[in-house]
């Protein structure tokens, strides 16, 4: 009597998040249209009006192609396309981003609180010259328009300096492509630039006082903060 084989279980059907569809209508969109790298995307407003969607919804689609580097989002100018992708291969990549954000948030957590609590008991004047002058970057960029993206990465480069710890450096810059993810989802969110500039002028408050307790505390709080995007909701 042949036997019969177990049949594979069910697996429930998942609905695409909508940051996915409108990933997938502006894929479809980026090759009717027939752009090539280099061409600009329409417009967030118009693409927003198009798609029926708040410019806020469009614009966490926008960024996660822009993590994805599928775009380049220039102030001033716009998203500009860097290369045509298959809407499968964008969705995948999209996925796999999600899926490693909470353990980029763990390792940014663990390593940049020492980093504050070190940067707190070590730094010398240089070194605050140089956390003071990411602050003022950042918040040049802001009051421009920007998201302030370059002096954040300036200030989190430059705690990391004053904490003198070679090996903890190297462990940041092992990760810093990842953080970037991070950076760029987290200073997408409305209103975000403006919270996560305040809260590195609490850490550099810290790191000025020579107090690594609250400089510990102020890092902890900030990872905390930024760690809160949409693309994890």
């Amino acid at each position: 009597m042949k036997q019969q084989a177990t049949p594979q279980p069910l697996m429930r059907v998942t609905k695409p998040r909508l940051y996915e569809q409108l990933v997938a209508q502006l894929l479809a969109y980026i090759e009717s249209a027939s752009l090539g790298p280099g061409d600009l995307l329409p417009a967030e407003r118009d693409l927003a009006e198009r798609l029926g969607v708040s410019r806020a919804t469009l614009a966490q689609a926008l960024v996660a192609l822009e993590v994805l580097g599928v775009i380049d989002v220039q102030h001033g100018t716009g998203a500009v396309l860097v290369y045509r992708p298959s809407i499968a291969t964008v969705i995948k990549g999209l996925r796999e981003h999600r899926n490693r954000l909470p353990e980029i948030v763990e390792a940014r957590s663990t390593l940049e609180v020492k980093l504050a609590e070190l940067a707190a008991e070590r730094r010398t004047d240089a070194d605050l010259a140089a956390i003071e002058n990411a602050l003022q970057v950042m918040s040049e960029e802001i009051a421009a328009g920007d998201r302030g993206a370059h002096g954040d990465e300036l200030f989190h480069q430059a705690v990391t300096t004053a904490a003198h710890s070679p090996v903890l450096a190297q462990l940041m810059t092992f990760i810093a492509e990842m953080i970037l993810e991070t950076r760029l989802e987290s200073l997408a969110q409305p209103g975000r630039p403006e919270q996560s500039l305040a809260s590195h002028r609490t850490i550099t408050a810290a790191i000025r006082a020579q107090d690594p307790a609250v400089a510990t505390a102020a890092m902890l709080s900030h990872i905390e903060l930024v760690s809160d995007v949409a693309l994890l909701k």
